[in-house]
């Protein structure tokens, strides 16, 4: 395990937490919530184990923390039909969920500053995510409560923060020491391998990844 300060393992699980909590908000869906706490307990089993951590096995294991969550995403996210009464509750849901992306800058500054991510995985780097977490509750007020803006904001704001979620899972991909890695050799991506930070690939990516998806699909519907 690496030693992080413990606020900043507190505050992650509860962001994580605090995630879960927001999707199961927007979808109401008790099956999705009992998939993704057992996903939880298995990825922080395996993270204890090391599993994560082993850079020397083929395929890298590093693989198998992100992949999993992203294509349940992508694949649920694309085939997910909702009912039109449903529609104005998920969006709003969603769009309050992406508050959550600013502790999670947080804690990666945090662990940018204990050695165990690159610096161009923060917000003084190329990570820009945090823009999302601090324009969601903007958004949220001038298109839910003052109706000042329309659907059509939302959706040019959704697709910029997938843009921007895209950029940075690229960076953290490319900078794990994999076969793959391109980036930060000197300083490679090893933190997101330990718990309590393997839901960051592992369930928040997905889930925040997820709201996108499903928001951009209903914004078009709902446009047209």
């Amino acid at each position: 395990m690496i030693q992080i300060s413990t606020p900043a393992a507190i505050g992650f699980i509860i962001t994580t937490v605090l995630t879960v909590f927001f999707l199961y908000k927007a979808t109401k869906s008790i099956k999705t919530l009992i998939i993704i706490s057992l996903w939880m307990i298995v990825t922080t089993i395996l993270a204890f184990k090391g599993f994560y951590s082993n850079t020397k096995e083929y395929p890298p294991h590093f693989i198998f923390l992100i992949a999993p969550g992203v294509l349940f995403a992508v694949i649920t996210g694309i085939g997910k039909s909702l009912s039109k009464d449903r529609i104005s509750t998920l969006l709003k849901w969603f769009t309050i969920l992406h508050i959550i992306r600013i502790p999670v800058e947080l804690v990666l500054f945090c662990l940018y500053k204990n050695g165990v991510i690159p610096h161009l995985m923060t917000f003084e780097g190329y990570n820009f995510d945090i823009i999302s977490g601090i324009t969601a509750p903007i958004i949220y007020y001038f298109i839910f409560i003052k109706k000042t803006l329309d659907y059509k904001y939302l959706l040019g704001w959704n697709i910029i923060c997938l843009i921007l979620l895209i950029n940075i899972v690229t960076i953290a991909v490319l900078s794990a020491p994999t076969p793959f890695q391109k980036l930060a050799f000197n300083h490679p991506n090893v933190g997101v391998t330990y718990f309590p930070y393997v839901w960051l690939p592992a369930v928040i990516v997905p889930v925040v990844l997820y709201s996108h998806i499903i928001s951009i699909r209903q914004l078009l519907k709902s446009i047209k």
